[in-house]
This record gives structure tokens, sequence and C-alpha cells, in this order.
């Protein structure tokens, strides 16, 4: 049953296989076995790349057998349609189209392949390409968020300036007070005179005008801090929402680009040996000899191309042939004196009839357009 099942993936023809050698039989046993383990390996494959995009079973298995499938009747046929010919070239020249589409197919399935097998290096990969993305993604939220900060930084500063410059202010005026009555500047006099008093009375309205400026600013800055601690928030709350999309970073293509950045030489023998696998029952029937069974078939097949072509020929010649008999039946008719006056007598009444015709369709066109004319005079 399992030779049976292997010799029907290999597309060959049973019942004209079956009269062959057991080595003949056992050589497409093997193309067959080929082919379906192939389309095996493509449903793996294929099955691991869609489980990677949908992080799903069901849909990826479903795909998977589907794409098996369409492998395994793409092998099947490439393998059944190649004809073994007496001239290697001309065999490798009927081969190469499906030679080129079986290195596609082969690219096509190692791929996934080679992502499952390299996945703890791809993985290495991928979180030092998310780290960077990480980092790369605060400093851009951050500079979009920068002028913000940077102006309500500046704006907290030129009110605490204020506050700064006035207690300066404010100081200056003390000092300067206390040594009017100290007598060490000013009048230089001891005690508190009318210079004094003006001083004071200065340092008091510069205290006043702190103690009122110090409240605004500090109520302004409050409100400013207020807002830098919003910013902030708004600007961890940005990264924290972009977070979840650079922590799926981690999709077919992200893992393809990320096995490109592996060294390249384990990559490479991985995809020779799927394309050594896909390659091989094409390989194996350009490389084995004309077997039995090439023999049988392309008799056959000659056997069927020269009765059609006979056949074809026959055809010809009959349709050929007729022709000729009903040109030389209708040339003898042509000759016959009483066919000719048969028909000369025909035309001529079917020309009376016609012309009677016209006359009479004219007679009653012209009545009516009599009767018209008549009618719109009177």
């Amino acid at each position: 049953m399992l030779k049976s099942f292997f010799l029907l993936c290999s597309g060959v023809d049973k019942n004209l296989l079956q009269g062959c050698s057991e080595g003949e039989q056992t050589k497409y046993v093997g193309i067959g076995a080929t082919v379906f383990f192939t389309a095996v390996m493509a449903f793996i494959a294929s099955a691991y790349a869609l489980f990677t995009v949908f992080d799903s079973v069901y849909p990826a298995l479903l795909f998977g057998v589907v794409w098996g499938l369409l492998i395994f009747n793409l092998d099947r046929f490439i393998v059944s349609t190649i004809r073994k010919r007496d001239n290697f070239l001309n065999e490798l020249i009927q081969a190469s189209p499906r030679i080129i589409l079986a290195i596609i197919i082969a690219i096509v399935i190692s791929k996934p392949l080679e992502i499952k097998i390299f996945e703890k290096e791809i993985n290495t990969v991928l979180l030092k390409e998310k780290n960077a993305m990480a980092l790369n993604n605060k400093k851009e939220v951050a500079n979009y968020f920068q002028s913000d900060l940077d102006k309500n930084k500046t704006e907290i500063d030129s009110l605490k300036s204020e506050i700064t410059k006035k207690e300066t202010e404010v100081n200056r005026l003390y000092e300067t007070y206390i040594s009017e009555a100290e007598g060490t500047k000013g009048t230089m006099k001891l005690g508190k005179g009318p210079v004094f008093k003006e001083k004071i009375a200065k340092h008091d309205l510069a205290k006043a005008e702190l103690d009122t400026l110090r409240k605004n600013n500090l109520d302004k800055i409050a409100e400013r801090e207020k807002k830098a601690k919003t910013l902030q928030a708004d600007l961890d709350k940005k990264v924290t929402d972009t977070q979840p999309i650079i922590d799926g970073f981690d999709g077919l293509m992200a893992r393809i680009n990320a096995l490109g950045k592996l060294p390249l030489i384990p990559s490479l023998f991985i995809m020779l040996l799927f394309l050594a696998i896909e390659t091989s029952p094409i390989i194996a029937k350009l490389l084995s000899p004309k077997g039995e069974y090439d023999y049988k078939l392309e008799d056959i097949e000659t056997a069927l191309k020269a009765t059609l072509t006979q056949d074809k020929y026959q055809r010809e010649l009959l349709v050929k042939t007729s022709a000729g008999m009903h040109d030389r039946v209708y040339d003898d008719i042509s000759q016959d004196k009483k066919l000719y006056d048969l028909q000369r007598k025909k035309a001529t009444e079917l020309l009376e009839l016609q012309a009677n015709g016209f006359w009479k369709n004219r007679k009653i066109l012209c009545d009516f357009a009599t009767k018209t004319l008549r009618h719109e005079f009177n």
C-alpha cells in the first residue's frame, strides 16, 4: 500500500509501470517519497511561519495544509512532465524552468525553519533592537515635550528670579537704613533722623512689595510646577503606550531581518539542504538513465503522434479530393442547355415579378400623396 501511495506521488502511470522491472518501480517509488516528504517539510515550514504572524494554531495549521498540498501538486506535476531524451542538454533545457521554480520553493520553505532553528540567536538580536528602539522612542517623545517643558521651566526661573531680585533690593534698603541709624553711611549722623525715617519707609514699602510679589509668584510657580508634573506624566504615558508596539516587534519580517544579521554560513547550508531536497526528484530524474518505463512511454507517445499525423493527413486528402470532385460535377452541370434555359426562364419571371411589384407600390404611394394634397387644399 505504501508503495502504491508513493507511486501515486511520483505521478507515474501505474498500468504502464506494472509491466516494468522491480528496479524501475523502486526508482519511481523513491521519487514519489521525495515529493511527499518535500510537501511535509513545506507544511511544517509554512505552518510555523503563519504561527509567528497570527500567533494562533488553527489558522496556521489550515494554511500549512493548503500550502503543503500546493507544493505536493506542483512537485508531482514537475516530476511527471519531465521526459527522458537522448540528449542530456535538451533534458536540462526542458527542466530548467522547473529547477528555477524548485529553487524559489526551497528558499520559501527553508526560511521559516531557519528562523525556528536559530530562534535563540534571533531573540538576542531582537532584544538588542528593542532596547535601542525603546531608547530612541524615549528620546523622540522627550524631544516632542521638550519645548513645553523648557518653556515652563523658563517661566518658573523667571518668577524665582523676580523674587530674588526683589529680596536683594529689600536687603540693600535694610542695610542702608541700618547704616544711617548707626551713622556709618549716608549723613554720618548717629540716630534716627529724617533721612533714617525716609530710608526705613522705602524699605518697608519694598518689603510690602516683596511680600505681595512673593505671594503672587509662588502661586504662579506652584501652578507651573503642577503643569510640569502634568507634562512629565503625559511624557511617561506616551512612552508607556508606545512600549507594547516595541515589545511586539517580533513578527515574521522582523525575524527574517534579524536572521540576516546572523553569520551567513549556517543559514546558507540549511537553505542548500532544502534546495537539495526540493530539487532532488528533478535531479534524480535527469541523472537517471533512460529506463524501461521511459521507452514504453515514448513508444506510446510516438505511436499516438504518428496516428494523429496520419489521421490529419487523411482528412486533408479527403477534403481536397471531395472538393475536386464537386468542382468537376458542377462544371459538367453548367454545360447543360436545358438547365441553362430553365434558369433563364426562372430569372426572367423573377425580374417581371419584381418590376410589377415596384410599379404597384409606386402607384399606391402616388394615390396616397394625391389624396393628402386634396385634403389640405380643401
